[in-house]
């Protein structure tokens, strides 16, 4: 097994799992469709390079981590709409 490549695509795989978790409620499928196509990108990557054993891996240990996150953090302080979003400015 590539610990380089396992280590790399965890991380790959965990962002785009988090760009979904953390997307606003009424773009998230829409942000989930693109990860999807993002998604399917990296697997093809893995399928050329010959890391099949690695991907699976390494999306589980990016679920694993991104449950954890939604557990200590991702409860506490959901994603706010942007109806909500205050920006501070000069006017």
């Amino acid at each position: 097994m590539n610990w380089g490549a396992w280590l790399g695509l965890t991380l790959v795989f965990a962002a785009l799992i988090l760009i979904v978790q953390r997307a606003e409620a009424r773009r998230r499928r829409v942000t989930a469709l693109v990860m999807l196509v993002a998604g399917e990108l990296v697997r093809r990557y893995l399928m050329y390079r010959g890391w099949p054993v690695e991907g699976f891996w390494a999306f589980g240990a990016a679920l694993i981590l991104n449950v954890l996150f939604w557990l200590l953090i991702g409860r506490r302080y959901p994603p706010r709409s942007s109806d909500e979003i205050q920006v501070l400015g000069n006017e």
